[in-house]
């Protein structure tokens, strides 16, 4: 009996979790026109919550959200573009809240500055290991005439066949 009632407990706990993610924007925020509407819902899913950080405004039931929906669709009504509430958005709260960031210098450096330091880790061991390698061959060539002689007649003493 227990058992049966356990995918039933989880399927409704996975709907309760889905309506109350489908929930956070209220009636009483949206638009009359459904095209700025669907524009603010846009522009709202790329938005990043400051207080849940893993959510889009769209999603979060969070105050925060709320007041950033209320402002995305002001911005609209008053007549800017997407690019200019996107941009307002970000003057305001800087880069993070965008949950894809713009390609810039920043994110170049940001994504780019671990792959630079692997390629220069690598160029080091790389150098170092040539370095050892000449300094084992420059050492063979500095025997004198006498060393050398002298490594011949003990490596003849150890092989008497040859």
């Amino acid at each position: 009996m227990i058992r049966s009632l356990r995918p039933l407990g989880l399927a409704l706990l996975l709907l309760l979790g889905s309506l109350a993610a489908a929930g956070a924007v209220t009636p009483d925020e949206m638009l009359d026109n459904p095209v700025l509407e669907q524009r603010a819902r846009a522009l709202s899913a790329e938005l990043r919550c400051l207080v849940c950080q893993n959510q889009s405004i769209d999603d979060s039931n969070a105050e925060l959200a709320r007041d950033l929906r209320l402002l995305v669709r002001e911005r609209l009504v008053d007549g800017d573009s997407d690019r200019e509430v996107l941009d307002y958005v970000v003057s305001r709260y800087g880069e993070f809240v965008l949950l894809k960031p713009r390609l810039s210098v920043r994110t170049w450096l940001l994504w780019g500055t671990p792959v630079m330091m692997l390629l220069a880790g690598a160029l080091a061991l790389l150098a170092g290991a040539r370095g050892r390698s000449r300094a084992v061959d420059a050492g063979a060539a500095r025997l004198s005439e006498a060393e050398q002689q002298e490594l011949a007649r003990l490596l003849a003493d150890r092989n008497p066949d040859t």
